[in-house]
């Protein structure tokens, strides 16, 4: 007959709390890199409309 080795449980909430804070931190870098691509993207496509709102003006201008 095998004998469990109930001291092994009594790490059990420490990993537990590692786990989770794990989870929380890779749930924020996640959204830290989601948000710094948007503003990389919004930024572009500023740059783009700024761009475009140049040539519009020189072409009215001739």
């Amino acid at each position: 007959m095998v004998a469990f080795n109930w001291r092994v449980l009594e790490n059990f909430p420490l990993l537990m709390y590692i786990l989770a804070a794990k989870t929380l931190i890779l749930c924020l870098a996640f959204a830290g890199v989601k948000i710094y691509q948007s503003k990389k993207i919004e930024a572009k496509m500023k740059k783009e409309r700024e761009a475009k709102l140049k040539k519009e003006v020189e072409k009215k201008e001739d």
